[in-house]
């Protein structure tokens, strides 16, 4: 049955046939599968906690590189550099183009001092580099995203509290920004200790007012509430990253080994890697991508454009249109 609203009056009309409407969604497919997808995750954590085994891991792929812990003859930043690696996965057809900005320097210091002023900054410049391709008089059909789609924020497992700069860099950079609390090698914690630990950061979360993903103001339905209430109780994931295999009952799998056993990353008795990974890429991939554009850029966008001292020579841009009638982009050919 085929339902068409006609000013205001719904008309319900019999098909004789097949009309094939849900075709839609395989062209939809097949135009995705050519194009492919973007997406960009930064992870953020102080030396030391695994955040390139992480990354590797949840990909199955060498995204990231190795720990940036400096040597003894390497001397440790002093300020939080930012360096991203971009790696083409491809799986049944399916292209993603994954970029993983790692934060070195990030929470080393004595004094950690707006330490995050830097991952700020970067966040906001890649809004700010996506709003000026925007509008552009003749943009490109489609603007190269590098806007920051996630962020996985790494606590030690320390089993307390969340610490200072903890709850100071969730308040700032979860306004702009998705993210994802884990509690790094949680291996070294008893199942009775996790939970604590995780009721603990739970409590801090809500009494700081800090807002992670996903957030309930931004499910759209009953079927999606019920899954996103099942992830915030979960929240923060208690994950184990390894890219060596052992053997387990005759089958390879991912995991540590230990003098007690092989920890199974995948195993959800022995961690939460399994929940992280399909949040982040089979249940909420694109929710993650809508939220930014949707949500944080849209506010970042309205921000900009109302700003009194906003205009286009600001952004490198030419109103002026030629005698063809086009514009003259050569000014801001040179912002590029």
């Amino acid at each position: 049955m085929l339902v068409l609203a006609l000013e205001n009056h719904t008309v319900c009309t019999d098909l004789f046939g097949y009309v094939g409407i849900e075709a839609v969604l395989d062209q939809m497919r097949r135009k995705t599968m050519k194009v492919g997808l973007e997406f960009n995750i930064m992870v953020v954590g102080q030396s030391g906690l695994g955040k390139s085994t992480l990354v590797n891991t949840l990909f199955k792929s060498k995204v990231s590189r190795k720990s940036c812990t400096p040597n003894c003859e390497e001397k440790i930043s002093k300020t939080v550099k930012l360096h991203s690696v971009s790696h083409v996965i491809e799986e049944k057809g399916m292209k993603m183009k994954l970029t993983v900005i790692d934060t070195p320097g990030f929470g080393d210091q004595i004094n950690n001092e707006n330490c995050w002023e830097p991952i700020v900054k970067h966040i906001n410049e890649q809004y700010e580099k996506y709003l000026r391709e925007e509008l552009h008089i003749n943009r490109k059909r489609r603007i190269p995203d590098s806007r920051v789609h996630c962020c996985i924020y790494f606590l030690p497992a320390t089993g307390h509290r969340l610490r200072p700069i903890d709850v100071e860099f969730m308040k700032r950079v979860g306004k702009i920004v998705s993210i994802v609390p884990v509690i790094a090698k949680a291996d070294t914690l008893t199942i009775e200790e996790r939970q604590e630990f995780k009721e603990r950061i739970r409590q801090d979360l809500a009494a700081n007012g800090i807002r992670v993903y996903p957030q309930k103001e931004y499910d759209d339905d009953p079927e999606e509430r019920i899954l996103n209430d099942r992830i915030r109780e979960s929240i923060p994931f208690a994950v184990v990253g390894t890219d060596k295999e052992h053997q387990v009952n005759g089958n390879k799998v991912l995991g540590r080994k230990t003098k007690w056993g092989i920890i199974e990353v995948e195993n959800v008795a022995h961690c939460e890697f399994a929940n992280l990974r399909d949040l982040l890429i089979r249940s909420h991939l694109q929710d993650l991508k809508d939220v930014t554009h949707n949500i944080h850029y849209e506010t970042y966008r309205v921000r900009r454009l109302n700003e009194s001292n906003m205009n286009f020579s600001e952004l490198g841009l030419s109103a002026r249109p030629l005698e063809n009638g086009t514009a003259d982009t050569s000014e801001s050919e040179s912002h590029l």
